[in-house]
């Protein structure tokens, strides 16, 4: 979908401790984040992207933080409220024209790239919400904005994944998971791309908006 773990995660967290998931997760991004970069990498706004670092640094180093003090319940819970609200929004943004952030493009790129690194540090997903932000307030170009954002969200899952094995949370179990997860992650990203260009944007981005919200309401109930 171009964001693949805002629908996964929450799935996934319904049968695995998130405390678990996250860090393998971020394990397998990695990956999926190379295997898409490819030819998209010559359109990276490497500028603007480097706009974003400062902040996502800062945003994750308070993120391994909190998430060393939350346990899997609450992280669930949060990750559910989360996902559920942007669930809503992107529903709501298929049947009338979004607004668009006025926010100046300092102010933006900091808060952007904080937030980013914080929240998809803490619930693993969900970071690139607030990275499009700033790329909407500059008005990216459409093939720039995609491949900009694969670049910052692969590089966001390096730097958390180092983070994550600076703070020990990479057991026997987390490995386990990421090997279990890795080639069908692998199968669903050939099969995407095989059906993505079939399907109309107004039937892709309502599907997974009803995916998204389903999701959410699951995580909340769990």
């Amino acid at each position: 979908t171009g964001f693949g773990a805002a629908a996964a995660m929450p799935l996934l967290g319904l049968v695995i401790p998130l405390k678990i998931l996250i860090p393998a997760w971020t394990v397998i991004g990695v990956a999926a984040g190379l295997a898409l970069f490819g030819s998209d990498r010559r359109h990276v706004a490497w500028r603007e992207m480097a706009k974003l670092v400062p902040g996502c640094l800062a945003g994750i180093a308070v993120g391994l933080y909190v998430f060393t003090l939350l346990d899997s319940a609450t992280l669930a819970k949060g990750l559910g409220a989360l996902v559920l609200l942007y669930g809503l929004y992107a529903l709501w943004g298929t049947y009338r024209a979004a607004p668009k952030p006025q926010v100046p493009p300092r102010t933006a790129a900091a808060v952007g790239g904080f937030l980013g690194g914080l929240v998809g540090t803490i619930v693993g997903t969900m970071g690139s919400v607030f990275f499009a932000v700033y790329y909407d307030a500059i008005q990216l170009a459409k093939q720039h904005f995609r491949a900009t954002m694969t670049a910052i969200l692969l590089t966001l899952a390096f730097v958390r994944g180092i983070g994550y094995w600076a703070v020990g949370e990479y057991s026997r179990e987390v490995l386990i998971l990421a090997g279990i997860l890795f080639p069908m992650m692998m199968a669903g990203i050939f099969i995407g791309n095989r059906f993505h260009h079939g399907m109309s944007e107004l039937t892709f981005r309502r599907t997974v908006s009803a995916a998204l919200i389903a999701s959410g309401l699951a995580l909340l109930a769990k």
